[in-house]
């Protein structure tokens, strides 16, 4: 591909964008959280001039917005600013890792010297492949039994996968071992199967993990399913909230419907701690931060993912902080400020999806 970047740089105003609304994606389901996510995102930077990336099918979300200057695009974010993103000189955006699509959107924005206000590329790609993830947090923090694979035409795959279920069956005593299997680069619980009974291995998982691909398969692990929302920066972390979330187990297969926050439990401060020492621990993070964790019914808590990115839970906060979390990052990362030791919030927001919709409503 020849590089046609040109060496104009259009002036110091923020670039902003997200992933789906500037791809035109058209699936209600997607496009629904992705609207209200950018919607909080614009809502915090109204004292900033922002040049907004978009699809033009999309464009009435910002068109009331006096601050945004909108950029109509009918092609793939990547290839835009592959060509564009050397005119820009900020950028704050959000996007999820499928296919390392946050990988290879940070990594474009760093080699054009565009300023970030997200975690950095090597950040993201180390959040991205759950199982480099795993690696580098190994010991620790508490992390379910975790390995990879890459399928192959030939079913080999699913041997190694039953040698390994054979393994941790007699490393746990468990003779009701499950275990999960998801892609290596997924988002939420996109494409996450759960096996209770080893001979369902054999169940058209060719058509969710196609030949030639990357997935991890780990223990899976019985408990209450939260998550935190932190900010980050220099390797300190502040949280925002412990989250609720909920997730659905569908013919085996986890969908993830919502969450309520700030929730309160018998074990958050452990369960902030945890997620805090794995923030410190990843080197690159930056700004807001999610971390996916598992409670069990002896208190005991796992870390299953971190989310190098703006998550769904942003949505909520943006509306019960009693801070600005967008500009408050912009101006602590800008300006090399410590962070807060925290943010307070005002009020319970639970948001779930029903059907393509994403339902959000305050609780009393």
């Amino acid at each position: 591909m020849i590089n046609t970047r040109s060496n104009i740089k259009i002036n110091d105003e923020i670039l902003v964008f997200e992933y789906f609304t500037t791809s035109g994606e058209k699936d209600k389901s997607i496009i629904s959280e992705a609207k209200f996510l950018l919607h909080s995102l614009l809502e915090d930077l109204k004292n900033f001039k922002i040049n907004l990336v978009i699809n033009k099918s999309y464009k009435y979300i910002a068109e009331s917005y006096e601050n945004v200057n909108l950029i109509l695009i009918n092609e793939n974010i990547v290839d835009y600013l592959f060509k564009n993103a050397d005119k820009f000189n900020k950028a704050i955006f959000i996007a999820a890792e499928n296919n390392n699509n946050l990988y290879k959107i940070t990594k474009i924005l760093e080699d054009s010297d565009v300023f970030i206000y997200n975690s950095n590329s090597q950040a993201a790609f180390n959040t991205s492949d759950k199982y480099v993830m795993y690696k580098l947090l190994k010991n620790i923090v508490n992390q379910p039994k975790t390995f990879e694979f890459k399928t192959d035409d030939k079913g080999y795959w699913k041997k190694d996968i039953r040698k390994i279920y054979d393994k941790w069956s007699k490393e746990t005593e468990n003779n009701n071992l499950k275990i999960i299997i998801k892609p290596a680069n997924g988002v939420d619980c996109e494409n996450i199967v759960i096996i209770d009974n080893i001979q369902d291995l054999e169940d058209n998982l060719e058509n969710i993990f196609p030949a030639h691909c990357k997935i991890i398969v780990q223990e899976f692990i019985d408990g209450e399913d939260i998550s935190v929302s932190l900010i980050v920066k220099d390797k300190k972390a502040i949280p925002l909230s412990l989250n609720k979330q909920f997730i659905s187990l569908d013919n085996n297969k986890a969908i993830y419907l919502g969450g309520k926050l700030p929730y309160e439990c018998e074990n958050k401060e452990k369960a902030i701690k945890t997620a805090i020492k794995a923030c410190q621990h990843l080197k690159g993070l930056k700004g807001f931060v999610g971390a996916d964790l598992k409670i069990t019914p002896h208190g005991k808590i796992y870390l299953l993912e971190i989310n190098s990115r703006f998550t769904t839970p942003y949505i909520a906060l943006q509306k019960i902080s009693n801070t600005n979390i967008a500009e408050y990052i912009i101006k602590t990362i800008e300006n090399n400020k410590p962070l807060k030791n925290k943010i307070q919030l005002s009020g319970h927001i639970e948001f779930k999806k029903i059907k393509n919709n994403l339902l959000i409503k305050e609780l009393k």
